[in-house]
């Protein structure tokens, strides 16, 4: 066991957050801590790395165990760049690097016994450098910067310049580099791409160390965990298996739940028509017998009604006219930034009822696209139409619509200035701000709550069109799953951008992806986006250094066969390439089976020196491996 919380228990003032709260986590166990927002999930990560005390309780962390920890925001204020800062992680392999590289030197100019004293200390120096990662740590650190997102052109960029997700992204490379014993991360996905989220997806599942996780993204829980600890009503509830098994075993405990409160009500009600009709006998026996189940009745256990929850979000979403057919024309949209093209020619259009979500990876253009359909910024070139009686309602992640210096009441009353004062309660109300939150400042709500005040005027707005930026940033699964039923239930038409792969799951009736500068469309849910990807992307949009030219020629007969032959050469020198790769693989992989086979050697293991030479050999084939295979991969795609 490497964590245990034993009876846990937090408030702030009279407000109770966890009560009597206990699970613990095992070496290599992955588990996940859910519950609405508000329940105290970050609160007991901080309890847990000792940000904050426990009112009652103790935290066990296992002897000489490590613990990494990432916060839903961090403040890296470093004037290092992205690239030097993750790898300071790795600043005591690079002292020993430099040491070795001063031992080389030394043994240059050292002879006799302080030569063999050298040559003594370089080896178990190097042995301790090859067993700590020396060898591949270089690649392990590109590999993460590319896997949380940040491509070779932004390795030089200041952290103390980057943007709150940027700067997340590092410190969660930072963290995942160091290798604690346990990682507990803090909604690491909201501020990850699709691709990013599937390869920390993969990083986590194999871990070799635990990992405790809050998050909302039910995919991801899906493929990381084996335990869900749910904090409900302040209480701990620990389920095996991972967020779907939770749902089932959930559900079926709470029918139970019914059947109990149902079977228990009965009961109470006939043990209160037995008293009053013992008390109608007045006599002293029945009386004392009336006064006998009384006790008992009070005493008795009271189940709490399973239907009869904490506050939810209520949302009802419904245009106020109906639109054309046609509800959105792009015609070749373009846009760049400073020296950097996000996009060129884009052209699609949207029908009415159609749900369509739009995805890529993080600085493709994907916000851009929606705020030039909002326009709040220009294309640089193409032009959109909005068809006939078409009205946009937009949802903005950065809720720029919003403002800070308002109350919530005045927030809405502003936007809506028809409403009476009831009704802008109720509306409030509906998005669970009751009682004096109407009076609070806007610009002291938190991401969730500004998210809900956002919704709640989109509900007023009774557009027929809906353009949301990640519409489920902040939102607990409770309320992503009422956001779900009253978007499917919407009888206008949606554009969204969602990184929320169970949500696109739900929601879409057809994706469009921007990839390689170019759109990708797929009619259907994300499940057949995930089956269709591969084949569709190599037809629309391959990844190519330059666009061919599709201007019409005027050729002569000559010219044509001049670059028939052309493009036979080509294709020759591209299946020469793939053979050379294909051999020199070969060759690699036989020279590896060799190196395994002596490393399985008992000899070997106990021979310092030897080992290694021999795990030097491994590296360096490994290391000419990895980008052959990319080459060979690559070769075979342009064929």
């Amino acid at each position: 066991m490497i964590l245990s919380c034993n009876h846990i228990s937090k408030a702030f003032g009279t407000e109770i957050i966890l009560n009597d709260c206990s699970f613990h986590i095992e070496d290599t166990e992955k588990a996940a801590i859910i519950g609405v927002n508000g329940a105290g999930k970050s609160t007991l990560l901080k309890i847990i790395v000792g940000e904050l005390p426990a009112d009652d309780g103790t935290v066990t962390v296992g002897k000489d165990k490590t613990i990494g920890y990432l916060a839903q925001h961090q403040n890296l204020s470093s004037e290092a760049t992205i690239y030097n800062e993750i790898l300071s992680v790795k600043q005591t392999l690079i002292d020993m690097e430099n040491r070795l590289r001063e031992m080389e030197n030394l043994m240059n100019t050292t002879v006799g016994d302080e030569l063999i004293q050298l040559t003594d200390k370089y080896t178990r120096l190097t042995h301790d450098f090859d067993l700590k990662g020396g060898y591949t740590y270089k690649s392990e650190i590109a590999g993460i910067i590319k896997g949380i997102g940040f491509d070779e052109s932004e390795y030089d960029k200041p952290v103390n310049q980057l943007s709150g997700g940027q700067k997340t992204r590092v410190a969660l490379g930072k963290l995942l580099l160091s290798k604690p014993d346990i990682i507990i991360l803090d909604e690491p996905t909201n501020h990850l791409d699709l691709n990013s989220i599937k390869w920390l997806e993969t990083y986590l599942s194999s871990y070799p160390g635990a990992v405790l996780i809050v998050a909302h993204d039910r995919y991801f829980l899906d493929k990381i965990v084996t335990k869900v600890i749910e904090i409900d009503l302040h209480k701990s509830y620990v389920y095996m298996g991972n967020y779907s098994d939770y749902s089932k075993k959930k559900e079926a405990m709470r029918e139970a739940q019914i059947n109990l409160y149902i079977k228990q009500q009965k009961e109470i009600k006939h043990q209160e028509e037995v008293i009053e009709k013992l008390r109608s006998f007045k006599q002293e026996k029945f009386y004392k017998r009336a006064q006998s189940r009384e006790i008992a009745l009070s005493k008795m256990e009271r189940i709490e009604n399973p239907d009869v929850t904490e506050s939810t979000m209520s949302l009802t979403l419904e245009p106020n006219c109906i639109s054309g057919n046609d509800v959105l024309f792009v015609d070749n949209l373009s846009k760049r930034f400073d020296d950097k093209q996000l996009f060129s020619d884009l052209s699609f259009s949207i029908k009415r009822g159609e749900r369509v979500a739009l995805i890529g990876d993080n600085g493709t253009g994907k916000t851009t696209i929606l705020k030039i359909l909002n326009e709040i910024i220009p294309a640089d070139s193409g032009s959109f139409t909005l068809g006939t009686n078409v009205f946009i309602g937009y949802y903005d992640q950065e809720h720029h619509t919003l403002n800070d210096n308002n109350t919530l009441f005045d927030e809405v009353a502003d936007a809506y200035p028809d409403l009476t004062n009831t009704k802008i309660r109720n509306v409030l109300a509906a998005f669970m701000f009751t009682g004096d939150d109407v009076f609070k400042k806007v610009g002291d709500l938190s991401g969730g709550e500004k998210g809900r005040l956002s919704l709640a005027k989109l509900m007023l707005s009774n557009a027929n069109f809906i353009i949301l930026d990640e519409p489920t940033n902040h939102l607990d699964m409770v309320s992503k799953e009422i956001l779900e039923n009253a978007l499917n239930k919407y009888t206008g038409t949606i554009l969204y951008v969602s990184h929320d792969r169970f949500f696109i799951n739900r929601t879409a009736t057809r994706i469009i992806e921007l990839t390689n500068q170019q759109l990708v469309n797929y009619i259907g849910n994300y499940d057949y986006y995930e089956e269709k990807k591969d084949e569709l992307t190599q037809i629309y949009a391959p990844k190519q250094e330059t666009k061919p030219d599709t201007t019409t020629s005027s050729s002569s007969g000559k010219e044509d066969y001049l670059q028939k032959k052309e493009e036979q050469a080509r294709l020759r020198k591209l299946e020469n390439d793939i053979k050379k790769a294909e051999k020199r693989i070969a060759e690699l992989e036989e020279k590896l089976s060799e190196i395994e086979e002596k490393l399985s050697d008992p000899s070997i293991g106990t021979n310092l020196a030897e080992l290694s030479k021999v795990t030097a050999q491994q590296n360096e084939i490994n290391e000419e491996l990895e980008p052959l295979y990319k080459k060979w991969e690559e070769l075979s795609s342009l064929l």
